[in-house]
């Protein structure tokens, strides 16, 4: 029990965690590599059509379930 009072006491305050935290987001912002022009525009097309394609497959399943759901509630 006396252990858990003294990491409460050694806890840094509020405030000191937030600037931590903002320093530590600062200092990994600037580790990561960003994307050049080209690659943007490479990325975000493959992006859409994967998109495109999910959509189509997911509209196909979609209208297919629902006839299917028709079909069955009409024989019932």
């Amino acid at each position: 029990m006396a252990d858990t009072n003294l990491s409460k006491a050694n806890k840094p305050s509020f405030g000191t965690r937030v600037k931590r935290f903002f320093k530590d987001t600062k200092a990994e912002l600037k580790k990561v590599t960003w994307p050049n022009k080209e690659q943007l525009i490479h990325n975000t097309g493959v992006i859409i059509v994967f998109i495109l394609i999910i959509t189509i497959i997911l509209s196909v399943l979609d209208f297919g379930f629902a006839k299917l759901f028709q079909l069955l509630t009409n024989i019932l």
